[in-house]
C-alpha cells in the first residue's frame, strides 16, 4: 500500500500543536492595512486555532509532517 503524500500547501499554512490541534495565521494581514483601525490589526496578530470540523482533514493532508 503506498504512503499518503504530504500536501505542501497545507504544510506551509498550518502547524499542529502538541495535542493535535491545527493552528494558522489570520488572513487579511499582508497588505492594505492602512484602512483598518488599530483594534482590528491588533486582533489579527498571532495565530488562531482552526475550527474543529477542519482539523481532521488538515491532519490527513499533513500526513504526520508538521513543523
Amino acid at each position: 500500500m503506498p504512503k499518503q503524500k504530504t500536501h505542501k500547501g497545507t504544510k506551509k499554512r498550518f502547524r499542529l500543536t502538541a495535542k493535535g490541534k491545527a493552528k494558522h495565521r489570520q488572513s487579511g494581514t499582508s497588505h492594505l492595512a492602512a484602512r483598518m483601525d488599530q483594534k482590528r490589526k491588533r486582533n489579527l496578530r498571532g495565530t488562531k486555532a482552526v475550527a474543529a470540523v477542519m482539523e481532521k482533514s488538515i491532519r490527513e493532508a499533513l500526513a504526520g509532517n508538521s513543523y
